[in-house]
């Protein structure tokens, strides 16, 4: 089949590159120039597992293409895809202007019936805006041309997108057509042999499952970050209440680990957005407002634990950072912890000497020259100089360490572990001063794998 997608960032890149292996004619579009310059010289603006070799594949097999021609792509697909951007706007509303552009001009171009799939994470209501948007563009023109407007929204794991993209959980699709239905159907059928996973409902819920989804999963993440702050004022050891309470089966291990706080381009502006939008119903969503408050609280507590431990004297102090991406398998850093351990760390007067395995270009575009900031090439390097260590994020490389090492480099022999990654027996037994995330001074601490993460949303 032919495919348009608007938009060349995460969403619609992987998209792309996923329907033109199964052997579809796809053609990204981007106002970007450069990023499609870029992508048409091989280059990924992006870092995703996988995503390069079928980018390459893809582009030189001519199944893939990349332009700034509108009228090319909007000629080109018989699928419309919008998987632009819809940044939060002053309000933490989601701002649909880059969506209602892309709508526009498919109007101003289209000639023949087209289906427009809104693949954007948007508010309920905007296929109807979008369906609008497009009417109006054809009634300028003078124009009677039939089009469908439909919502498929995505569920991709940064670092693991890939996989979910091309052995999908569900496929949500929500039309007010039957037909388009089963064009959808059509289209995803390589995606959908084993057992049905297509879920097919009206437009409007097809809109909310997606912020439904996301905002049940950050919810999960900060009752646990809520509970493990209470471990610590009771003495009692988050992990063990961990592997009690995901045994039940109605509850699970998916999403119950404590931490800094989630991070990325998807729950922060997700969870606002949805709670702004109740606003605007004339609901007040009180579970995610505390949602959100309780995570921007968690991303204070890795400096709060720094703070207590110096007495409130960081000046002066080198603190190395492992971890910058707001989770592993990703150089994606938007709303990350690091951020704000950085922000307050430097406002403290302490230097920060930082590493992460794939966001180092990422950080220097985040901070360059930035003062009292030293990106590191290893995380042994991070060491050098160091007073302190805090793990942010939970890469692979940085979960059996050398901790002889480690306290041999730091002056001070301080480890906050913002990811709950080591035993406290073992790190504490070689006279480090170890710092976890809800882990109180109960005497039975877990000695078990069992329920460890996989990866981290």
């Amino acid at each position: 089949m032919r495919l348009t997608i608007f938009g060349s960032g995460y969403v619609g890149l992987v998209q792309g590159a996923c329907m033109a292996e199964m052997g579809n004619h796809v053609v990204c579009y981007d106002i970007d120039k450069d990023k499609i310059d870029r992508l048409n010289n091989g280059e990924i603006p992006i870092y995703e597992p996988g995503l390069e070799a079928y980018v390459e594949r893809n582009a030189e097999a001519g199944r893939l293409e990349f332009t700034t021609d509108v009228g090319k792509a909007v000629d080109h697909g018989l699928f419309q895809f919008i998987a632009v951007g819809t940044p939060p706007d002053e309000d933490g509303s989601a701002d649909l202007k880059h969506v209602l552009a892309v709508a526009r001009s498919i109007g101003e171009n289209m000639e023949d019936y087209r289906i427009v799939v809104v693949k954007s994470t948007v508010p309920v209501g905007t296929a109807d805006k979008v369906r609008a948007e497009i009417a109006k563009a054809l009634s300028e023109r003078g124009k009677s041309i039939e089009f469908d407007v439909v919502s498929n929204p995505e569920f991709l794991k940064e670092g693991d997108a890939i996989s979910d993209f091309m052995k999908p959980d569900r496929i949500i699709v929500g039309t007010d057509n039957p037909r388009t239905t089963e064009l959808l159907k059509s289209l995803y059928e390589p995606f959908n042999r084993n057992h049905d996973r297509v879920i097919s409902m009206d437009v409007r819920s097809a809109e909310l499952t997606k912020y439904a989804a996301n905002a049940m999963l950050a919810t999960k993440i900060s009752f646990m970050n809520e509970l493990a702050n209470l471990a610590e004022k009771f003495g009692a050891d988050i992990e063990n209440v961990r592997i009690g309470i995901g045994s039940d089966p109605r509850i699970g291990y998916h999403f119950i680990y404590p931490g800094a706080g989630y991070g990325g381009s998807c729950f922060p502006k997700d969870v606002q957005a949805l709670a702004r939008s109740a606003g605007q119903a004339g609901y007040d969503a009180e579970l995610l407002n505390a949602v959100e408050s309780v995570n921007y609280r968690q991303k204070t507590r890795l400096y709060e634990k720094l703070h207590t431990h110096y007495g409130g004297k960081l000046d002066g102090k080198t603190i190395a950072l492992w971890g910058l991406s707001f989770k592993p398998n990703t150089d994606d850093m938007r709303e990350a912890p690091s951020r704000v351990l950085i922000e307050a760390l430097l406002e403290a007067g302490a230097a920060v000497r930082a590493y992460d395995p794939e966001a180092m270009t990422e950080a220097a575009r985040i901070y360059p020259d930035r003062d009292g900031l030293t990106l590191c090439e290893s995380a042994y390097g991070a060491l050098d100089g160091a007073d302190a260590l805090v793990i942010v994020t939970e890469w692979q490389e940085f979960r059996s360490p050398d901790f002889q090492a480690i306290k041999e480099q730091l002056a001070d022999d301080v480890v906050v572990d913002g990811r709950n990654l080591y035993e406290p027996q073992v790190v504490e037994a070689l006279g480090l001063k170890y710092y976890a995330i809800g882990r109180g001074r109960g005497t039975n601490r877990p000695k078990t794998n069992y329920g460890r993460r996989k990866t981290d949303k």
